[in-house]
C-alpha cells in the first residue's frame, strides 16, 4: 500500500546554487547531499512536510542527451514549471520575497482557488505560491 509522496523532481543547473537559494529564501532545510560516482544526490525538504523531499536534479543522465539539452533549454528561458507552495497570506509572502530580490512574473491575484502569485527560483522554474480557499467547479464557469 502506498503511504504518501516521499521524494520529487526539480530541475536545476546549479544544485548547490539553488539548494541555498530554496534555503535561504523560501525556509526550506537541506536534507541529503551525497555523491555516488559521477550522480551527486541533493535534495530539501520543507519543515512543515519532513517526510516530502525534494531532490534537486541537473538535466543529465538517466535522460538522453536529447532530453537534457531540452531540459537546460527549458530552464534557460524560464519555461520549466516547478512546485506549487502554500501560503498562509499570499500579498505578506509576495512582500517579504520580493524585498528578498525573488523574481516574480505574476502579482497576487485573486483565482477561483484562492490567491496566486508566480515567481521563478534562481533556475527559471516557475513555482506558484497559493493562499487556498474551499471552491466548488461552478467557481470556474
Amino acid at each position: 500500500m502506498i503511504l504518501h509522496i516521499s521524494l520529487t523532481t526539480v530541475y536545476c543547473l546549479d544544485q548547490e546554487a539553488t539548494r541555498d537559494f530554496y534555503v535561504e529564501h523560501l525556509g526550506f532545510e537541506p536534507a541529503t547531499d551525497v555523491v555516488m560516482g559521477d550522480f551527486r544526490w541533493v535534495t530539501i525538504r520543507h519543515p512543515g512536510q519532513p517526510l516530502l523531499e525534494v531532490t534537486l536534479m541537473l538535466p543529465g543522465p538517466p535522460l538522453s542527451p536529447e532530453a537534457a539539452a531540452f531540459v537546460r533549454g527549458q530552464l534557460e528561458s524560464g519555461q520549466m514549471g516547478g512546485l506549487g507552495l502554500t501560503v498562509d497570506d499570499c500579498r505578506k509572502t509576495y512582500d517579504d520575497l520580493s524585498s528578498k530580490g525573488v523574481t516574480f512574473v505574476q502579482e497576487p491575484a485573486e483565482r477561483p482557488y484562492g490567491v496566486e502569485a508566480v515567481m521563478r527560483d534562481n533556475t527559471g522554474n516557475w513555482l506558484s505560491l497559493i493562499e487556498p480557499r474551499a471552491f466548488t467547479p461552478s467557481d470556474f464557469g
